[in-house]
């Protein structure tokens, strides 16, 4: 039991670490792009010092992000064998387009960085939309392997074996869809909202520095139209879930008893030994809705589930109510801030920034907020309904020695990144002024 919690440490903690530099992969370029589209279009060359500028934290970035990967991908061999002994063969398509797309960035990033003067305008613009479209593809493809294990298909099993192997049908499995889709609009949410928080702060110590001001003009409308998708794709994603993982479902709601007309819960705690959330708004039908719908749909509780296979409900409820709540958040206040921006108004009012800026990190926690719904709510199962957690970890003792290690590494790659786009960010201070 202790190797499987320190198994499941690790990989929780590499998991986290990680995350934090796939968004920026996925989101970061979008960004990019379009400031370089910007200059393009209009000559506008603060448009074009602003991607220069961006396209050097995305080499920051990306350095990190990959080595951080490739501990994630020993991590998988070494932690989980009896999970890629029987997986790998199924899902070793996404993983292997994965590592294709991630060559592909690697070598728009090359031409992007260097390519300012060696290359046409637009050859130029094209490599940096290479680094976004494999960024994001990158992003999906994992997400693809991660929604197989919760949704497992494209084989049959035989004798507890993986036979007759589907390659296309394991990477668009039922739950890949709405996972890819919720992932992708998540990241650019999360990336855009975190650099336009960085900008008004910065705007808030220096209001007249034009690049601050065109970098919250770019950069919090694509927050905002990613604000509002998000919802109606949290929406789909919840209908899915219902269907395809309703143990999981019952979870992130705190629901126990299957029953129609059932019951939305707003915050509170679940007290799993009484069966019941405390301290709860209750919405009567409303979950019901959410679920299939229908007022009247039937939702399975946990009540009708072997305690055995129950996730961890207390963790994955507040979980969900906290990426819930951010996501609301954010729609709100980058809605309304887009609106000020566009009248031209909000560069100029401190509430405004400082409510940007307080909010920056916010897209970054309700990601890591869902991938705990997402992880924590499938267990105790690491092959949904077929493999359990307990009996794909390695054999192997000291995985706590490997914690510690791995921990003090993440903390000294923490350091550098800060120390490096610290020093990045407070170079912009020097740019030109209105």
């Amino acid at each position: 039991m202790t190797d499987l919690l320190a198994a499941r440490s690790l990989m929780a903690m590499s998991l986290a670490f990680h995350i934090v530099f796939a968004i920026a992969g996925m989101g970061m370029p979008v960004l990019m792009a379009a400031a370089e589209w910007r200059w393009l279009r209009h000559g506008d060359e603060l448009a074009r010092e602003l991607a220069v500028r961006w396209s050097r934290g995305v080499a920051i970035l990306f350095a990190i992000g990959a080595v951080s990967g490739t501990i994630l991908s020993f991590e998988l061999g070494l932690l989980w064998p009896e999970f890629m002994r029987h997986a790998g063969p199924v899902i070793g398509m996404p993983f292997s387009l994965e590592g294709f797309a991630f060559f592909v960035e690697a070598i728009c990033i090359g031409i992007y960085l260097y390519g300012w003067e060696r290359t046409s305008a637009r050859a130029h613009w094209w490599a940096g939309i290479g680094v976004a479209v494999s960024g994001l593809l990158s992003g999906a493809f994992v997400v693809c392997a991660n929604a197989w294990m919760n949704a497992p298909a494209g084989f049959d099993l035989v004798d507890g074996r993986f036979v007759n192997v589907r390659p296309l049908e394991a990477m668009f499995n039922p739950m890949a869809g709405q996972q890819v889709l919720h992932m992708t609009i998540a990241a650019i949410l999360a990336l855009s909202g975190a650099v336009a928080g960085i900008h008004a702060w910065r705007l808030m110590r220096d209001p007249e520095n034009e690049l601050h001001r065109l970098a919250l003009r770019i950069a919090l409308p694509v927050a905002a139209i990613a604000a509002v998708l998000q919802p109606l794709s949290g929406d789909y994603s919840a209908k899915v879930v219902a269907r395809q993982q309703p143990v999981k479902f019952a979870a992130m709601e705190a629901h126990f008893e299957t029953r129609a007309e059932a019951p939305l819960h707003l915050g509170g705690w679940p007290d799993v030994d009484a069966q019941v959330v405390r301290g709860a708004i209750e919405v009567p039908g409303m979950l019901s809705v959410l679920a299939f719908g229908d007022p009247s749909a039937v939702v399975v509780g946990l009540a009708d589930v072997p305690r055995a296979l129950w996730p961890p409900v207390a963790v994955v409820h507040i979980a969900f109510q906290i990426m819930v709540a951010l996501g609301l958040w954010m729609a709100l206040l980058y809605l309304l801030a887009a609106r000020r921006l566009r009248r031209g108004r909000l560069e100029r009012e401190r509430p405004w920034l400082l409510a940007l800026a307080c909010s920056g990190p916010a897209g970054i926690v309700a990601v890591q907020a869902g991938w705990i719904v997402t992880e924590v709510g499938r267990q105790p199962w690491i092959i949904y309904d077929i493999m359990n957690v307990a009996d794909a970890v390695t054999p192997q003792r000291g995985l706590w020695w490997a914690f510690l290690v791995a921990a003090l590494l993440y903390a000294a790659l923490s350091a550098v990144v800060i120390l490096a786009l610290r020093r990045h960010i407070a170079a912009v201070e020097g740019s030109s002024h209105a």
